[in-house]
């Protein structure tokens, strides 16, 4: 085991360029995390609910001291579940401020990583499970960082992951089309493009399921809130990002109000992988 300190690796922007989503900048995404940081746990309940639901997809009996590898750790909530199970934790995210929170919450329990998911700093075969939910997504090309995750896990061992994939916050993307040309919501990976990238990284024995989930808001505009929240307001490089003024608004809300439900709430729903990978 390492010391329980942070562990500094050095952050690369991939050039490796994913084919369905434009590139990202690394560096941005860090920094919308990190502004995020403090208050993230306050907006996280979708992110709850699905590493929730990722964590289940772990085996009931895991042998105390298993290296386990938390990927996109944010503020260490499951890497502090996980622990508690007598588990080997590394948590590793792209923000250093994220990374502090996990500190501040799980304290010497476990590891602490800075580094991209593109360039883990790791050896080969260093952990016996990688857990990662709802991080894959902010990368260039998802089979870098699914070849990155079958290096580092031993031979038999198992990855697990979550990721946003295409559909995702539709109703957003539908509402936004009513106000004007920009992009204001990210693109996401289409569930075949998803098992391409699964191939790509040599990955052979996995099973996979893809679920919408659906949460709620009172106005548009709150929804924009939570994301903000929870630093998922970074767009892909070329698009435009932000509200222009009390008018835009008014006419997002206008044009969001026609998915109200009846219960009176505004509908947001993100289809979500859930992925299980046995690493042959």
């Amino acid at each position: 085991m390492m010391n329980k300190k942070l562990s500094v690796a050095t952050v690369q922007n991939s050039q490796s360029g994913g084919t369905e989503c434009p590139s990202v900048d690394k560096q941005a995404i860090a920094l919308a995390f990190g502004r995020a940081a403090k208050d993230y746990d306050k907006a996280a309940s979708f992110q709850r609910q699905v590493g929730g639901r990722l964590l289940a997809k772990l085996p009931s009996v895991i042998a105390t001291g298993t290296r386990v590898l938390d990927l996109g750790c944010g503020t260490g909530f499951f890497s502090q579940q996980i622990s508690s199970r007598g588990l080997q934790v590394d948590a590793v995210d792209l923000s250093p401020e994220m990374l502090e929170q996990a500190r501040l919450r799980c304290g010497n329990q476990v590891n602490y990583i800075l580094a991209d998911a593109e360039a883990l700093p790791m050896a080969d075969s260093t952990y016996d499970i990688a857990f990662s939910s709802l991080a894959l997504q902010w990368c260039d090309d998802l089979a870098t960082p699914l070849k990155e995750l079958k290096r580092v896990v031993r031979h038999g061992g198992l990855i697990v992951f979550t990721t946003l994939v295409e559909g995702s916050l539709d109703e957003l993307t539908q509402a936004w089309q009513q106000v004007d040309q920009y992009q204001h919501v990210n693109s996401f990976l289409s569930q075949k493009a998803v098992k391409v990238a699964l191939a790509q990284a040599g990955c052979m024995r996995y099973d996979l399921e893809f679920s919408p989930i659906t949460l709620y808001f009172n106005s548009a505009v709150e929804l924009m809130r939570d994301l903000k929240g929870i630093g998922a307001t970074h767009l892909q490089q070329g698009r435009k990002a932000g509200l222009a003024g009390r008018k835009t608004i008014l006419d997002l809300e206008s044009a969001y109000n026609v998915f109200r439900h009846e219960n009176g709430q505004l509908p947001a729903t993100y289809q979500v992988c859930f992925g299980v990978i046995i690493n042959d």
